[in-house]
């Protein structure tokens, strides 16, 4: 699977792509495809801040439940409010699957972040493929 170049990627496996002082998370293809089928999402609330490094919420799978982690500070402007209802988008499309759209905090934050290449190099070395 090729990961969008024009994303940031975390080694906790989400994506946030960052338009101007706005960002848009998700999580990777890996991740999905690492939990298995997805049958429940917990997002913060529209209003709420996360904290880069923190978590935001929880992916439920039915192997388990894993935490979400903010790839950058900011305040919530949006959850996807489908994934409520239809959590398997995120195992159809992980990568164009976003969960929460930001009003980020400091847009250089995510300079620390990933690169697509980077990432790919991570999750091989992490899995020895």
């Amino acid at each position: 699977m090729a990961y969008p170049a024009n994303y940031k990627y975390t080694k906790e496996h989400e994506w946030i792509e960052v338009d101007g002082a706005k960002g848009t998370v998700g999580i990777t293809d890996y991740a999905q495809s690492s939990l298995g089928d997805i049958v429940f999402v917990d997002l913060p609330k529209v209003g709420d801040t996360v904290e880069a490094g923190k978590i935001f919420g929880s992916v439920e799978s039915v192997k388990a439940v894993s935490d979400l982690y903010a790839p950058a500070s900011g305040t919530v402007t949006a959850i996807n409010e489908e994934l409520a209802n239809a959590p398997e988008k995120i195992n159809a499309d992980a990568n164009n699957t976003w969960m929460l759209k930001l009003d980020l905090t400091d847009g250089a934050e995510s300079h620390g972040l990933l690169s697509a290449a980077d990432y790919e190099k991570f999750i091989s070395e992490e899995t020895g493929h």
